[in-house]
């Protein structure tokens, strides 16, 4: 039975077409995972078993001016499914290690630098300017997970046409005991 992603379970799934939801339209973009909101620096743990296949930076303001640098791992599960975990303040895991289900992976981090958000962000970056949210960030893919794309920035999908392979998170979770 795969593991809850978070050690503190106060954070739930967000619902259809919600603010952190699979697919949301953001209007310039969409949203390729869902949002799991919870404290900065609460620890994170693989939800199965697997192999980290890559490592590597999430979000930085070289990329947007209005974002923190997070960290992003990849981990290929035993049924050959991708779960991508992002956003993350640090990770504790290296590419080519081997993770059991529950392991401590990283920690949660904060996205958003509030103080750089102004008129010019999107409307959704405007409304969360005064929550500074913190937030696990997770993608699940079929197959050959999006790390970097001319398309692809910080967890989104700058197209309408989602691409083949990005699943829908929310559902495998579902499934979890909680």
């Amino acid at each position: 039975m795969p593991t809850w992603p978070l050690k503190t379970r106060q954070s739930t799934l967000p619902t259809t077409n919600t603010p952190g939801s699979f697919w949301e339209d953001r209007k310039d973009r969409r949203h390729c995972g869902i949002d799991l909101y919870a404290g900065q620096g609460a620890d994170v743990m693989a939800i199965e078993s697997g192999k980290v296949i890559a490592t590597g930076i999430m979000t930085a303001p070289e990329f947007i001016h209005y974002w923190n640098v997070t960290h992003y791992v990849i981990i290929k599960n035993q049924d050959g499914t991708f779960w991508k975990y992002g956003e993350m303040e640090e990770i504790f895991v290296k590419k080519g290690e081997l993770i059991t289900e529950g392991q401590l992976l990283g920690q949660v981090g904060l996205v958003l630098n509030s103080s750089k958000i102004n008129e010019d962000s999107p409307l959704y970056i405007q409304k969360l300017k005064h929550k500074n949210p913190s937030m696990l960030h997770l993608e699940l893919f079929s197959s050959n997970p999006i790390a970097e794309h001319k398309k692809y920035l910080g967890g989104n999908w700058f197209e309408k046409q989602r691409p083949k392979n990005l699943l829908d998170p929310a559902i495998k979770l579902q499934k979890i005991n909680q």
